[in-house]
């Protein structure tokens, strides 16, 4: 269906009737986190946004999707009836009249999904992807990393390689016994087996995970496995402090010999100004599916290049946030990389037409009108009790 017509010179209406969750969980993969994500937890939702001209929009929210569900309640008052057609200027509105509510925590996520999907219905209106809508398109394709967990050294290598042999040419292997263990030559052979496994010509990327609980290392366990890294050729060294050591990643930042990358616990466009600022970071990579949407993720991402900062976003999500990740990879300059977490089936089993490797590892970036991808809801039905609420 189409929106509805307006008067001569006027842009159509569009309202929003309802917005509905939907929790995804039985097959959640781990995390590597201390506190280990079992199957049956839900830490991703999906988001899909009702409107009278019978158009719906679909987002994703890295969050447990009670507090989705919660959020929304809070937030139906100020969204109810609102024009869908406005992505930024409702999602901003959002913001506003709920700083003294839950600023940058579940209501900032939530509105990150909410926002996605405003913007997935002003390209279905308008017959645009969001890309052009955000200002015109850099690239039509744009290289995947393999985003792994950390895993013992032989098997680092076996589980890397099997991933090279499905099309990868990029890696990032993250959390796990790395760090955790206390022994650096452990996390020496970690790096090593996952080098051997990628290959010389691969590009691979080291993720500490300090934002994990109760991290142990600081600043000096940082630059002396820096050091390592510089070794095996590893494009960027990620959270390889805790997320709020600002002081330390400048210092950091300033003596490492891998550039040094973070920022997806950050949540809205302004905690990002000092890390920027100050010279933080070399990569900056805020997470769509919670900094705030893609009105937010932009705002921060041209920010970066001002500052000579790369913006290459978090995208440890599901396939609606690995399409809004594809979308703003093409919308900048120097975002050459895409996160695409290996094996999670909320990102390989829930589309109509899953994503797919070109012959060089790459993956192309939908042209069609707003997000690009069409959810199957017999496929979703294995992953939540009730699909249909977010497709009536």
């Amino acid at each position: 269906m189409s929106a509805r017509k307006s008067k001569a010179g006027s842009a159509p209406k569009v309202r929003i009737t309802s917005i509905r969750s939907a929790p995804l969980f039985g097959e959640s993969p781990k995390g590597g986190w201390s506190a280990e994500i079992e199957p049956e937890d839900s830490i991703h939702a999906l988001i899909a946004v009702h409107t009278d001209a019978g158009i719906t929009g679909f987002g994703s929210v890295f969050t447990d999707a009670r507090l989705v569900a919660a959020a929304l309640k809070v937030l139906e008052p100020l969204y109810a009836g609102e024009d869908a057609l406005q992505p930024e200027r409702v999602s901003e509105k959002l913001h506003q009249n709920t700083f003294w509510m839950g600023r940058g925590g579940s209501l900032t996520h939530t509105i990150s999904g909410i926002d996605i999907a405003l913007w997935d219905i002003l390209g279905k209106v308008t017959g645009l992807s969001v890309s052009r809508l955000l200002g015109g398109r850099h690239r039509e394709r744009v290289q995947p990393y393999c985003s792994l967990l950390m895993e013992e050294p032989k098997k680092m290598k076996d589980v890397v390689a099997s991933y090279k042999a499905k099309g990868f040419t990029a890696f990032k292997i993250g959390w796990g016994p790395f760090g955790r263990a206390l022994d650096h030559k452990l996390d020496e052979a970690i790096v090593k087996a996952a080098r051997e496994g990628a290959g010389p010509k691969s590009k691979l990327f080291v993720d500490a995970g300090a934002s994990d609980a109760y991290w142990p290392h600081g600043l000096k366990w940082a630059m002396r496995t820096a050091e390592m890294l510089k070794d095996f050729e590893v494009g960027w060294f990620e959270e390889a402090l805790r997320p709020d050591a600002i002081d330390d990643f400048c210092e950091l930042r300033r003596k490492s010999p891998v550039p040094i990358a973070g920022g997806e616990v950050l949540t809205r466009r302004q905690a990002f100004i000092p890390w920027l600022t100050r010279g933080a970071f070399d990569i900056v990579q805020p997470d769509v599916t919670k900094v705030g949407g893609i009105s937010e993720q932009r705002r921060i991402a041209w920010m970066a290049y001002d500052f000579g900062v790369k913006y290459i976003g978090h995208g440890w999500n599901t396939a609606l946030g690995v399409a809004a990740d594809l979308q703003m990879a093409t919308a900048f300059p120097e975002t050459d990389l895409v996160e695409f977490i290996g094996g999670s089936p909320y990102v390989d089993g829930i589309t109509v037409e899953p994503f797919k490797l070109d012959k060089e590892g790459w993956l192309q970036i939908p042209d069609s009108p707003g997000l690009g991808i069409e959810i199957d809801p017999r496929k979703l039905a294995r992953y939540t009790e009730n699909p249909k609420s977010l497709f009536a």
